[in-house]
């Protein structure tokens, strides 16, 4: 492969901006997943994998469908390059005219279609779930009724981050999640006790508000100026309409990957509909510490860099956001394969949730673990098209992998159940990861640089060094575990051996010279007293420049 040219002053400059706000989102996404997790913890005590847990995750998938194809498509890929160009070029009153615009008919098309779902929610809650029995379908069809609301509120945000983040405005759009899952923490621990499951919808339904509110004094700052139109001449609509299509598709067809799992997971056996959704949630905190914070903070710059023409500056940049992530992946993706049990155990096994419901768990979760690498490439590779303004090619790859998906899923469940399901998920992400990345290194020639590939054996390298640590202590682990006289040496032991294996992985990077680890080495040691930096210099830690 060819190596990418040096980069441009542009991507030069968009770096260090790039890095200060991929540290505040990747924060906010850590307190976020961390916040999630505890929900989850909360959910698991009060209801681990029964029926009423089956019930709230199946009556999510239709409000979320709902969601995230309208405002969430609008609002994102289709939305943020032409309201970003505009403003970068110093054109706000139009940006403005085309935000209100982009506002005003999704809002109207989201009233409309949650109107038509809450009437028609029985057939379609039949249609996700068909294998619920009557008291199961009932408790998920009244949930859906409830969850109905919050695609409006939820849609508000996400149209304030698109708005924010086209201006490289992060920070509040990184808080706002933390609102929503406070608010759901807080109805699952003190309300849900006494007034069951449904006290969970409803204070999501508050969240999702607290999500929008959050905002609003960023769009104050940035001189927000709404007027409600349903004009269709308004410059720049038309191209979002463009770009919305194939984006809206590719988004459904991501939310019918799900239902279809769904769906079988309900006919599979009960408590599998809780089973996989517990163990994706796993899936999705370093997911989304990892890859939706570098592909959220890179997108505006990748667009920018290809609105303007520059292409090497585009192409550096892309190599740039692939190799952290690729670096804390790797590793991150065969620790929780290999710590599944004792992870599940520590975060969810405590009130209601046992050994059995652990062991229901930690099947789909293996397979999740597996597709963690391909997950994260999908999320960057796919905003990449996003940022050129190629919606088209994601979502055909999406829709096909959607098709491979439910064969998959048909064929697996048989002899895997919820494991099997899992599997499906992973193999289909990481083909279409894979369909993606050919297409890219067509359109724009090598995708990374020469010596990328050296540089993964290294990674990868590092990461085995890890592994063998964890299976060679694994078994002891879970013994301690077990033994341990209550619940605070528990947690300190595990805590414990997570350190070791991140230290493990660590210490095989710095040996292997991974520039990732030494980058941050060289800052670290930097900072230090000169004889401290001395002596760490001596051991390898940083460079050796004095």
């Amino acid at each position: 492969m060819a190596e990418p040219a040096p980069p441009t002053p542009s991507a030069s400059r968009a770096v260090p901006a790039m890095a200060r706000s991929a540290l505040i989102v990747g924060l906010a996404f850590v307190l976020s997943r961390l916040l999630g997790v505890a929900r989850e913890v909360i959910l698991a005590r009060e209801f681990a994998t029964g029926p009423e847990m089956d019930a709230y995750v199946s009556a999510f998938r239709i409000p979320d469908l709902l969601f995230l194809t309208v405002f969430s498509g609008a609002f994102g890929a289709a939305f943020i390059p032409i309201f970003g160009d505009f403003i970068d070029r110093g054109d706000r009153d139009r940006a403005w005219r085309l935000a209100s615009a982009v506002l005003t008919w999704s809002g109207l098309a989201v009233a409309v279609l949650s109107s038509v779902m809450f009437v028609a929610a029985r057939p379609l809650m039949h249609l996700v779930s068909p294998g619920f029995d009557a008291q199961t379908m009932d408790i998920a069809v009244s949930l859906m009724r409830i969850l109905l609301l919050s695609p409006v509120f939820l849609g508000l945000g996400i149209a304030s981050k698109g708005i924010l983040e086209a201006q490289n405005q992060f920070t509040l759009p990184a808080i706002a999640p933390l609102v929503y899952n406070l608010s759901t923490i807080i109805g699952a621990a003190f309300f849900a006790p006494t007034y069951g499951i449904k006290a969970v919808a409803w204070a999501l339904v508050i969240g999702a508000l607290g999500h929008f509110l959050t905002q609003v004094p960023g769009l104050i700052r940035v001189g927000i100026s709404f007027r409600p139109t349903l004009d269709r001449h308004v410059d720049g609509l038309r191209e979002v309409a463009r770009l919305l299509g194939p984006r809206v598709l590719g988004l459904a067809a991501f939310q019918i990957n799900l239902v279809a799992v769904t769906a079988f997971a309900s006919i599979s056996g009960p408590s599998d509909v809780a089973a996989v959704n517990y163990s994706f949630q796993l899936l999705m905190l370093p997911h989304g510490v990892l890859a939706l914070s570098i592909s959220t903070v890179a997108f505006p710059s990748l667009a920018a860099l290809f609105s303007r023409g520059d292409t090497l500056g585009f192409r550096n940049l892309l190599d740039r956001t692939m190799r952290p992530l690729l670096f804390l992946t790797f590793p991150a993706s065969a620790g929780l394969l290999l710590m599944r049990k004792p992870i599940v155990q520590v975060i969810y096994e405590r009130g209601n949730f046992g050994p059995a419901d652990t062991n229901l768990v930690i099947a789909p979760l293996a397979f999740f673990a597996i597709g963690l690498v391909g997950y994260g490439l999908t999320e960057i590779v796919t905003r990449v098209f996003y940022a050129t303004r190629d919606t088209r090619t994601p979502v055909i790859t999406t829709i096909l992998t959607v098709a491979l998906n439910v064969v998959l899923c048909a064929l697996f469940v048989q002899s895997l159940g919820a494991a099997g399901l899992a599997l499906a998920l992973s193999v289909t992400t990481a083909s279409e990861a894979v369909i993606l990345l050919l297409f890219l290194r067509h359109r724009i020639g090598s995708v990374v640089s020469a010596d990328f590939w050296p540089w993964l054996a290294k990674v990868i390298g590092a990461t085995a060094g890890m592994s063998l640590i964890i299976l060679l202590t694994t078994d002891r682990l879970e013994r301690a575990m077990v033994f341990a006289p209550n619940s605070i040496m528990r947690y300190g032991i595990f805590l414990f051996a997570m350190a070791m294996y991140v230290l493990g992985f660590l210490v095989f990077a710095q040996v292997l010279r991974i520039p990732e680890l030494e980058a941050v080495l060289d800052r670290i040691v930097s900072r230090l007293p000169a004889p401290l930096a001395r002596i760490a210099r001596m051991f390898g830690f940083g460079s050796r420049r004095a």
